[in-house]
C-alpha cells in the first residue's frame, strides 16, 4: 500500500494481473479490459453464468481500484464529493455511492465501506475503504485528489488483489475455508485470516446473487484462489458471464450505462442519494440532481424485454413512431437465465412506464421490445442472520 500524490496519478500501460497465469493454466481465454489482459471465459459464457446462478462463480476483479481514504473529518471530505451518508455509516458498513461532477453528471460508481480498528489493512478506525471501476481508477484518483484537502490521505491498494465468489453455494465453500464469513450478511464486512494472510472480506458482489468479495494480498491470492476451487461448488468464471449476470440483475456498469453526462435520477439511482444528503445538499451537481428528483429527468434507465431471440447491442436506437432517433440502448445481449434477449436502454419519460412498447433499430434491423421492471430476475442478497 502507499500514499498515492498528484504527481503520480497517470494511466498506466496494459498490465498483468497477479492471477494471469493462473487464468491462462485453467484455459482462461485473455482478452485487453481495463489496463489489463483478463478471462473473458473459459468453458463458455452460457455455462458460467448458469453455473453462477446455480452453485457458487470465481471472478477475478483485481483489475478495480482497492483505495484507502483516512483522516480527521474523513467522513465529512468524502461527502463532498458522494451523495450518500458517509458520517453516519457505521464500522464494517458498505454503501453503494456515486463520485459526482460539477454538471450532475456521474464520473464513477463505487463501494464505500467504514474500517474498524480490526481490519486487514493496519489502518485506524474510521478510515474509509473504496472499491472503484478499473477503467476509470486514475481519474477517480485525481478527481478525490483535486478536491479532497491534503489533510486527507488517500492511499492506492495496489498490491492487493481482488477476488468475487459469487452463487447461492458461494457461502458453504467460503465458510469451509474461512470459518465464520456465514455471519456477515448483505453491505458488511469483516477481517479475516487464511494461513497466517490478513483478507477483507464482504458479504456483496455484482450478480445479483448471494456472495462475497475478497481482498487478498497479490502474493497469496493464486493459492487462496486455487483453494477456492478445490471445492465442488466452485468454478472459475470470466468476464462475459459477469457482463449477463450484472444485467439479469438490473445493475448498471459505468462507462456504458452511467457516464459524465447521466445523473443519478435518470439513472434510476435516486436511492444512493441519502434522506440528509437530500435535504442539505451540498454534493457537486446537487441543485440539478434535486430538481430532477422533484420534477423528473428528460430520460431514464429501463429494462426491455426484446421480442425474439435476436439479442440487441449496445448502441441500437430507440426510435419513436416516424422513426426519429429518441433514445438509446446501452447494455444489451442475451440472458440465459431469463431464457430471451434483454436490454438497458435510455427511454423519453414518456415511454419509461412499464408494458410501453417500444422499437430499436440496429444495423438495418426493427426490434420489438416491451419495456420491464429491473431487474429481470429476484435479487438473492442474504439480508439478516439464519
Amino acid at each position: 500500500m502507499r500514499e498515492v500524490s498528484q504527481d503520480e496519478i497517470e494511466e498506466v500501460a496494459l498490465g498483468q494481473l497477479p492471477l494471469d497465469a493462473w487464468h491462462r493454466a485453467r484455459g482462461g481465454r485473455m482478452v485487453p479490459f481495463a489496463g489489463y489482459e483478463m478471462p473473458v471465459q473459459y468453458e463458455g459464457i452460457m455455462a458460467e453464468h448458469l453455473w453462477t446462478r446455480e452453485h457458487a462463480g470465481l471472478f477475478d476483479v483485481s483489475h478495480m481500484g482497492q483505495l484507502i481514504f483516512s483522516g480527521d473529518g474523513v467522513d465529512a471530505a468524502l461527502e463532498t464529493l458522494l451523495p450518500g451518508e458517509m458520517q453516519a455509516l457505521g464500522e464494517g458498513r458498505m454503501r453503494y455511492s456515486l463520485l459526482l461532477a460539477e454538471n450532475g453528471g456521474i464520473h464513477d460508481d463505487l463501494m464505500a465501506t467504514r474500517l474498524p480498528a480490526d481490519n486487514a489493512f493496519e489502518e485506524e478506525a474510521g478510515a474509509f475503504y473504496l472499491v472503484v471501476n478499473g477503467a476509470c481508477k486514475w481519474d477517480d484518483l485525481g478527481v478525490f485528489r483535486e478536491h479532497l484537502s491534503d489533510d486527507i490521505r488517500i492511499a492506492h491498494l495496489d498490491e492487493q488483489a481482488l477476488l468475487a465468489l459469487q452463487g447461492p453455494e458461494a457461502v458453504t465453500a467460503l465458510d469451509r475455508i474461512l470459518p465464520g464469513v456465514a455471519d456477515l450478511v448483505f453491505m458488511t464486512a469483516a477481517a479475516f485470516e487464511w494461513q497466517g494472510n490478513p483478507l477483507w472480506v464482504s458479504r456483496s458482489g455484482y450478480t445479483g446473487e448471494d456472495g462475497f468479495e475478497i481482498s487478498i494480498p497479490g502474493d497469496v491470492a493464486e493459492a487462496f484462489a486455487t483453494a477456492l476451487l478445490e471445492q465442488p461448488e466452485v468454478k472459475p468464471i470470466g468476464l462475459g458471464a459477469r457482463d449477463s449476470l450484472r444485467l439479469e440483475a438490473g445493475l448498471p456498469l459505468y462507462g456504458h450505462d452511467l457516464d459524465l453526462e447521466t445523473t443519478p435520477i435518470a439513472a434510476d439511482l435516486g436511492f444512493a442519494l441519502s434522506k440528509r444528503r437530500r435535504e442539505e445538499g451540498g454534493f457537486p451537481g446537487a441543485e440539478r440532481i434535486l430538481m430532477e428528483r422533484e420534477q423528473g429527468s428528460i430520460a431514464k434507465r429501463v429494462g426491455l424485454l426484446v421480442e425474439g431471440r435476436q439479442p440487441v447491442r449496445e448502441g441500437a436506437m430507440v426510435v419513436d413512431a416516424d422513426g426519429s432517433e429518441v433514445g438509446k440502448v446501452t447494455s444489451g445481449g442475451f440472458a440465459p437465465s431469463v431464457g430471451a434477449p434483454i436490454a438497458m436502454a435510455y427511454v423519453p419519460m414518456a415511454m419509461a412506464g412499464p408494458g410501453t412498447e417500444i422499437t430499436l433499430a440496429q444495423r438495418g434491423k426493427i426490434h420489438r421490445a416491451t419495456v420491464t421492471p429491473m431487474p429481470f430476475i429476484p435479487h438473492r442478497y442474504v439480508r439478516k442472520k439464519g
